[in-house]
């Protein structure tokens, strides 16, 4: 295998975000577990891996992802508002609503204030 460097790396996190945008997320995953093997504080590698794990149906690692960015940037509206749909699409309804209306306090985009149902008793 030739040798890592941090070239290769941004190559490689490149080639993730097209092969995301190709539909092809498992590609991306494997690109990305290199790049978070080599800096595992990567925020923006962690949050494409968890968007990937998210479009490849693999809800579990997306949700573990998102949280660990969450962790780390808790004030992240677009991964409350991700989680909350990987929340929504695993049949949690009432953590999807949390983070919803988390996202949608940090940041007042349409979306997420249409997903955050405030108006809307549940």
């Amino acid at each position: 295998m030739p040798e890592r460097n941090p070239e290769t790396h941004v190559i490689d996190f490149r080639a993730a975000e097209q092969l995301l945008a190709a539909r092809d997320p498992q590609g991306a995953v494997k690109l990305l577990d290199s790049v978070i093997a080599a800096h595992p504080e990567n925020t923006a590698a962690r949050l494409l891996r968890a968007r990937a794990f998210f479009a490849a149906a693999q809800l579990r690692p997306a949700e573990l992802e998102f949280e660990l960015v969450l962790e780390r940037e808790p004030d992240n509206a677009f991964a409350h508002f991700a989680l909350a749909r990987t929340f929504q699409r695993a049949g949690r309804p009432e953590q999807a609503t949390r983070h919803f209306r988390l996202a949608a306090a940090l940041d007042p985009n349409p979306e997420y204030l249409t997903a955050a149902r405030f108006d809307n008793r549940d």
